[in-house]
């Protein structure tokens, strides 16, 4: 009798396809569909506004023309074309607190999902995963009108977009770093525990160190998301351009007739720079956080 051929596991199977040729080939030209448009919004923000008006990104090659008037015009020109100096600063203050506090909290709201033991948390769970599928712009004005005319807001003028992004990543970023967490070998915790270590050992020594990976890819997105937002922004500023982020002074950059549209290629670029920054400096914690929950073969 022949020998039974073992079983392939779904991981074993899902690497040989994209280690193939045909998935090499996948990968080049999904790359170079992505590569070509940032290319080309480099290249337009670095010429004339007269080149960019009359011919596209790809004639600088042939004949090209070089300025950084568009960068001085974005950055330090007029308020009707840019000045987005002040606001990549309002979008640094904006997103640096909007990624850490529901990180933070997630991360011990996790801990007790996955390691604490009391009664009704497998119901509490079900809610807060349950939040996900609430419409984000229906609690929009429920919390603007907690925070509106308020003396708290007055002084912190940047608190009530912190909170409000805080509340929408909150059930997401709970439920990936449970899931995550609740894998983790139950000896680890248990040897802790013979040790004389409490839940708070167990938390910051234990735990946390295994869930960098995890909190650095939720961070990733999490940053990206706040940085691009647009419209909890609006809301929440109340059209204060004192505390507005990138994204709503690029709304209105093109002028109110198109004039501007020139300038859109520079602020553009402006504003992806520390998406890309962030997302190359933690590239490594996002590919082993990604990986950690998938199957083994």
């Amino acid at each position: 009798m022949g020998h039974a051929e073992p079983r392939v596991g779904a991981s074993t199977r899902a690497k040989r396809m994209l280690t193939s040729r045909l998935g090499s080939a996948v990968a080049v030209v999904i790359a170079v569909l992505w590569t070509v448009p940032i290319v080309g919004l480099l290249v337009s923000s670095v010429r004339p506004e007269a080149e960019i008006r009359t011919s596209g990104w790809w004639t600088f090659f042939t004949n090209p023309a070089f300025t950084l008037e568009n960068y001085n015009e974005v950055l330090f020109g007029r308020a009707s074309s840019g000045q987005l100096s002040n606001f990549f600063i309002n979008s640094i203050v904006i997103t640096v607190p909007a990624t850490i506090i529901p990180l933070v909290a997630a991360t011990m709201a996790a801990y007790c999902f996955s390691v604490l033991q009391w009664r009704g948390r497998d119901t509490v769970f079900v809610i807060v995963f349950a939040l996900q599928i609430v419409p984000l712009q229906m609690a929009l004005i429920p919390l603007l009108r907690i925070f509106a005319g308020t003396e708290v807001i007055q002084n912190f003028p940047y608190l009530a977009v912190w909170v409000a992004h805080a509340c929408f990543a909150m059930p997401l970023a709970t439920f990936l770093l449970h899931n995550f967490m609740a894998e983790i070998p139950r000896e680890l915790i248990e040897a802790a525990r013979v040790d004389g270590a409490g839940h708070v050992t167990v938390f910051l020594r234990v735990m946390l160190p295994l869930q960098i990976p995890a909190i650095a890819s939720f961070a990733i997105f999490q940053f990206l998301w706040v940085w691009n937002d647009l419209l909890v922004g609006l809301t929440f500023t109340g059209g204060n351009n004192a505390v507005q982020p990138l994204t709503a002074r690029l709304s209105e950059m093109a002028g109110s007739r198109g004039q501007d549209w020139h300038l859109l290629t520079s602020g553009a670029f402006v504003s992806i720079i520390v998406p890309l920054i962030v997302f190359f400096a933690l590239q490594k914690y996002f590919v082993r956080g990604l990986l950690a929950g998938s199957v083994k073969g």
